[in-house]
């Protein structure tokens, strides 16, 4: 059966406060997010002490670490902003195993300087592709030299931003070291979303076997079209976790759209049974509310 799971990030404390809130929500895995109040996991500050307490504390807790955050622009026009944000990628990738888990996960990027989540030209581009494959060859290669393995999480707006790009991409580094986060919602924009049910079906039946970890949101029809962000309660709040989409299309907790949850789960389960289920898209008032949604799912589905 399904493990639920959700992002250390919501929870804006330390280490133990942060471990101890999220296991009296019932979790029972974690998507470890490196910003905790009390300890720094900033670039080039991780150690293998600093690993071990965090990978220690989640443990004691019961929650055992799925996956890390990764999220970083790989593709960044700057090449020396590039070069951090890939070496950052890397040095998780060297430590991910200290942690407790193989997975290191980021989306691809995209050549918008102004915004993470925002298209640019350049990105569906064969240019544009070559350079975000190369990256990503690097990347696979360094996580199968640390036993890891990078998983590419496809979004609309960067450079995999499709079914078919991402069928593309792994095709073109057909490497143990890469696999897939499934996000189906990450997919859906204004032209395929009454789609909803071909488009879901599509992205199992050509990259079910590649799946590694699962997050659950959901996807709707926006009314404001302009880059969506919400207050989460917490004034240092990455982006990534503000982050409610952009255009067309709004990205919220799940239960709050209109993603077809039966059927995601049904093919999930058909084809990547037993796998942590990351809640994502919320603040932590919404915690329970967006965990009963899922468990509700769970249950309905037998999964």
């Amino acid at each position: 059966m399904m493990q639920s799971g959700i992002f250390t990030g919501y929870f804006p404390y330390g280490l133990e406060e942060t471990a101890k809130r999220i296991r009296s929500h019932g979790f029972n895995t974690v998507q470890l997010d490196l910003h905790f109040k009390d300890i720094d996991l900033s670039a080039g500050q991780i150690t293998a002490g600093k690993a071990k307490k965090v990978r220690d504390t989640f443990r004691a807790h019961n929650l055992p670490i799925c996956c890390l955050s990764g999220y970083t622009n790989i593709i960044h026009p700057d090449l020396a902003h590039r070069k951090a944000n890939v070496d950052r990628l890397k040095e998780l990738l060297r430590n991910a195993r200290s942690f407790g888990t193989p997975y290191v996960i980021s989306e691809t990027g995209t050549y918008n300087t102004e915004s993470e989540w925002m298209s640019d030209p350049k990105n569906k581009t064969e240019e544009g592709f070559e350079t975000c494959r190369k990256v990503i060859s690097e990347l696979a290669q360094v996580a199968y030299d640390h036993g890891a393995q990078f998983l590419l999480e496809t979004y609309v707006n960067n450079v995999v931003g499709s079914v078919e790009e991402t069928v593309r991409m792994f095709a073109q580094v057909d490497h143990p070291g890469l696999g897939l986060l499934m996000d189906p919602t990450n997919y859906f924009e204004d032209h395929n979303i009454d789609s909803m049910d071909k488009v879901l079906n599509q992205v199992f039946d050509t990259l079910a076997d590649k799946v590694k970890i699962a997050h659950a949101k959901d996807v709707a029809r926006a009314k404001d079209t302009s880059e969506k962000h919400a207050d989460i309660g917490d004034d240092d709040a990455l982006a990534s976790h503000t982050f409610r989409g952009v255009g067309a299309i709004a990205l919220d907790a799940p239960g709050m759209g209109v993603l077809n949850y039966d059927l995601y789960l049904q093919r999930l389960a058909e084809k990547c049974p037993n796998i942590p289920m990351i809640i994502e898209h919320l603040d932590e008032a919404d915690v329970p509310r967006s965990k009963a949604f899922l468990d509700g799912k769970f249950v309905a589905n037998g999964v």
